[in-house]
C-alpha cells in the first residue's frame, strides 16, 4: 500500500499526479484519503501511459479546487478500497461504479464521466467456444453462463455494472475464477493466456494496457460487449458515508460543476479510437434510479 500526501497550491495543475509525494502536509487540515488502484483508462500505473488516465488528469484540478482538506492519496486494490470505504475516517475513491449494494454504505458524487461498459476479453482461439452465444459482437453473457462451458475470471468485490453484476450474481461458482490479489487482472490475463481462463471481464483499454504491462499479445485478444448491458457505465466518486462524507461530496459536486467538461476533453482525447471520436470516454450515460 503506497501512501501520498498533498496539500494544494497555484502550482497544482502543473505538478503530474505521479509526483504528489513531494508536496507538503498541511498543517490542521481534515485529512481527505483518496483510494487509488490501476485502471485504465481512468488510471493507469504502469507503462508509457503512466499518470495519463482520464481521473489521474483530473484529480490534480480536483485536489487544487479542495484547499480545506490535507489530501492524502493510498494505492489498494478493489477489496481494501471497499473496507476503507466503510470505516469512519473521511475517504474517497474517484473510480468508482454505483450499485445498490454499495449505495448502502457509500455515498456517491453526481456522475463524473461516462464510459463504455465493461465487456468479456477472449483469445482468439477460443472464439468457437463463444461463437453459439454471440449477436452483432455482444455476447449473452445469461447464456453463457447457463451452459456451464467456460470459465471467467473476475476481480474480488469488483462492480462490472448493475447489469452484469446480476448475472455473475445467479451463476455458479465453479464458473469464476475470483482474484483477491493486489494485481488481480494481470494475474487473471497470465491465467487466461496459460489456458486455464476463457474470459475475463474488464474494460477494454484496461485489457490491453494490462496486457501490455504483463508482456502478453493483447492483440490476440477479442473483446465482446455484454448483450443488454448499457452502453456507457457512469462513474463517480464514492465517499464514505458519513457527515464528513456527504460534506466532502458537497464541496466535490460544487468543484466538478465549475472544472466543468474541458477538464476532462484532453485527458478523454487520448483514449478515443482513432475515427470514432466519443468511442470509449465522454458518452453521456444516465445515472442509475438510486433505492430511497
Amino acid at each position: 500500500m503506497t501512501i501520498r500526501s498533498w496539500r494544494p497550491s497555484r502550482w497544482a495543475q502543473l505538478i503530474p499526479w505521479a509526483m504528489l509525494g513531494w508536496a507538503c502536509m498541511s498543517s490542521g487540515a481534515e485529512k481527505l484519503t483518496w483510494l487509488m488502484r490501476d485502471l485504465p483508462p481512468l488510471t493507469v500505473f504502469e507503462g508509457p501511459q503512466k499518470g495519463q488516465g482520464v481521473i489521474d488528469q483530473l484529480m490534480p484540478l480536483l485536489i487544487a479546487s479542495l484547499p480545506e482538506y490535507e489530501h492524502v492519496v493510498v494505492k489498494v486494490n478493489r477489496a481494501r478500497a471497499t473496507q476503507m470505504l466503510q470505516d469512519a475516517t473521511l475517504t474517497c475513491d474517484p473510480t468508482l461504479v454505483w450499485n445498490p449494494s454499495r449505495a448502502q454504505s457509500i455515498a456517491y458524487s453526481a456522475p463524473v464521466m461516462g464510459l463504455h461498459s465493461n465487456g468479456l476479453v477472449i483469445r482468439q482461439s477460443d472464439e468457437p467456444k463463444i461463437a453459439p452465444y454471440v449477436t452483432d459482437q455482444s455476447v449473452d453473457l445469461k447464456r453463457l453462463l447457463n451452459a456451464q462451458g467456460v470459465r471467467l475470471g473476475v476481480v474480488a468485490k469488483r462492480s462490472y455494472g448493475m447489469w452484469i453484476d446480476e448475472q455473475l450474481a445467479h451463476s455458479e461458482d465453479r464458473q469464476l475464477f475470483v482474484h483477491h490479489g493486489n494485481d488481480a487482472l494481470g494475474s487473471l490475463l497470465q491465467m487466461q493466456h496459460a489456458g486455464r481462463l476463457e474470459g475475463v471481464l474488464g474494460y477494454w483499454p484496461e485489457i490491453q494496457s494490462k496486457a501490455r504491462q504483463q508482456g502478453l499479445p493483447f492483440e490476440t485478444l477479442l473483446f465482446y460487449r455484454i448483450l443488454g448491458a448499457p452502453t456507457y457505465q457512469p462513474i463517480y466518486i464514492g465517499c464514505s458515508d458519513t457527515p464528513a462524507g456527504h460534506e466532502a461530496l458537497s464541496r466535490i459536486n460544487r468543484a466538478l460543476a465549475t472544472l466543468g467538461p474541458d477538464a476532462l476533453r484532453e485527458a478523454e482525447a487520448q483514449w478515443q479510437e482513432p475515427g470514432h471520436p466519443d468511442d470509449y470516454v465522454n458518452g453521456q450515460a444516465s445515472p442509475p434510479k438510486r433505492p430511497r
